[in-house]
């Protein structure tokens, strides 16, 4: 829950400007206040003449916006408008712990209501990856207004996924978590709740993709070792309208490297094929 901050480099905003300048777009750092008082921070990158969508990108743990600067010039290409916001306690956004979902989910429905506001587009959607696509999916019961997202690499509960942790501290999968360590789970549980106010059992994607209407495509690599595909299977299941894609050879997070030219393909055909919702 306490992450360092990846601050941004002078690297790292040089290439968001020459990103925005090779597709006449307009960079600007924008920034909204969350329910608790921090201070959210992001880049836009607005594209003229555009298709009318924004799409919000969330990217992982222990990074930053310029991680999902290779999605946003993809996107721009096909003439998106993008929006790139630094998770809370993530770059250079305020707050004390990173929730998975419990607190970012209302953070998503702001960033959503600022687009909505500073861009009326025709479409809002959403690409997340790893804790970035579970954050976006966990918001679709706060915010149930996407066009369609698109989740890469997500973890279907919070407690999945610390069984799978759990299990990989001893070189065994989540079995190993779900009998003989849960009470070790339970116990870090019930601290945060104490410590922090916060029930990270909440951070459910699986439920609320369950509840929601928003088209969702599911992203997950074969060879994924640090969240196992089972995750994204497993919100699968809890919905008819959810779509997944599991490509053979991709690695966490890693579906564009492996397969790039299907994976721009889908995504943007994803978006495009719900813009009418």
């Amino acid at each position: 829950m306490h992450l360092p901050h990846l601050r941004l480099t002078a690297e790292e905003r040089d290439r968001a400007g020459a990103v925005a300048e090779k597709y006449h777009a307009d960079l600007r750092d924008v920034e909204i206040t969350a329910n608790d008082g921090a201070v959210l921070r992001a880049w836009s990158i607005r594209e003229h003449g555009g298709n009318g969508h924004v799409v919000l990108l969330l990217h992982g743990q222990g990074d930053n916006r310029a991680d999902m600067l290779g999605q946003a010039e993809m996107l721009l290409r096909h003439g998106f408008s993008v929006l790139m916001p630094d998770a809370r306690a993530h770059g250079e956004s305020g707050g004390a712990i990173t929730t998975y979902g419990v607190l970012e989910a209302d953070d998503v429905r702001r960033w959503f209501e600022w687009i909505e506001k500073s861009e009326s587009p025709r479409c809002i959607d959403g690409l997340g990856e790893s804790m970035g696509a579970a954050e976006l999916l966990r918001s679709l019961d706060a915010e149930r207004g996407f066009c369609a997202v698109v989740a890469e690499s997500p973890f279907a509960t919070f407690r999945e996924a610390a069984y799978d942790r759990l299990g990989q501290e001893f070189g065994r999968g989540p079995r190993l978590g779900r009998t003989i360590l849960w009470p070790a789970f339970d116990t870090g549980l019930a601290y945060v709740r104490v410590r922090y106010g916060v029930n990270l059992a909440e951070a459910d994607p699986a439920r609320a993709v369950a509840r929601s209407t928003v088209p969702v495509m599911l992203i997950h690599g074969l060879a994924d070792t640090n969240l196992p595909a089972r995750h994204s299977e497993m919100i699968r299941a809890t919905s008819p309208r959810v779509a997944l894609w599991e490509p053979k050879a991709a690695e966490h997070c890693g579906a564009s490297a492996a397969e790039p030219v299907e994976y721009e393909r889908r995504v943007i055909e994803w978006f495009e094929e719900h813009e009418g919702r």
